[in-house]
């Protein structure tokens, strides 16, 4: 017997909605999959890719001395994997990490850090921002002589290395990548002209960024443009990139992980 109309709403609370994605292409199915799987049309407009630091420089330095840091710490899931990367370039056997404990920001970074083989030892229990990873080591009592390395993007937020720094640790951040602006299908930027769209996605405050971007290039006004789709951040940093930039934040995922914006977009749309 076929259900009902109302059975097929309730197991694709998203069907018949549009939303965009903004992650990079590599990133995109990690959230497009579910939301499709809810019956949503996923869009995937990636406006950032990842691509190699300028030079390699600090990080290959980092490299050759592994065993002297207390801490190696990973803000981001690109970070693990560009990280892993360089190391298997350089040819430094992983063991080298068997000295320095392992700190994740996020169940993500904790997830592609142990499909590497390593568990994190630290993850931020409260948040999935560097300012929460912060607070723990100072309860951890971090202070002077702790040495620290952050392989993380060419251009990041300085909350973390600065508050460690000026507890007396030793920080070095070496790039592992940079985020630079892509270029999304013709077609999907006129569509988002003529907001064709019930929501946008946004994971990073560099999606904000390249997005608002894209389409001022298209001689669109962002703030106009997302006035009339749903706006779901995953989170307080990324929250704070949309209000810079004269967008207003219809939803937050709480917790700021992938599974939490699905949900709360599918709630908000269901109850909008």
């Amino acid at each position: 017997m076929a259900g009902s109309a109302e059975d097929a709403h309730v197991e694709a609370p998203l069907s018949g909605r549009s939303i965009v994605v903004t992650r990079t292409r590599e990133q995109a199915s990690e959230l497009a999959g579910p939301l499709e799987a809810l019956g949503a049309e996923v869009v995937a407009c990636p406006v950032i890719e990842v691509v190699d630091p300028p030079d390699f420089e600090l990080i290959d330095d980092a490299l050759s001395r592994l065993r002297e840091y207390d801490w190696v710490v990973f803000t981001s899931a690109n970070a693990v994997r560009r990280f892993f990367t360089r190391l298997e370039d350089r040819g430094v056997s992983a063991d080298e990490l068997a000295h320095p404990k392992l700190a994740a920001v996020g169940d993500a970074t904790a997830r592609v850090l142990a499909a590497r083989g390593h568990t994190a030892d630290f993850v931020p229990p409260s948040s999935f921002r560097a300012e929460a990873l912060a607070e723990e080591f100072v309860a951890r009592g971090v202070g002077p002589g702790w040495h620290v390395l952050i392989p993380r993007a060419l251009e990041a937020r300085e909350v973390l290395p600065e508050t460690l720094r000026l507890l007396g640790a030793i920080v070095d951040v070496a790039p592992v990548y940079q985020t630079v602006p892509a270029t999304p299908e013709p077609a999907t930027v006129e569509r988002l002209r003529s907001g064709g769209f019930d929501a946008v996605t946004f994971t990073s405050p560099s999606t904000v960024r390249n997005f608002t971007a894209l389409l001022r290039r298209a001689g669109v006004d962002p703030a106009d443009a997302m006035s009339r789709v749903v706006i779901a951040s995953i989170g307080p940093v990324t929250t704070v990139a949309l209000r810079e930039a004269g967008i207003r934040v219809d939803l937050e995922a709480q917790p700021s992980t992938i599974e939490a914006l699905v949900d709360a977009l599918a709630a908000y749309l269901a109850g909008e």
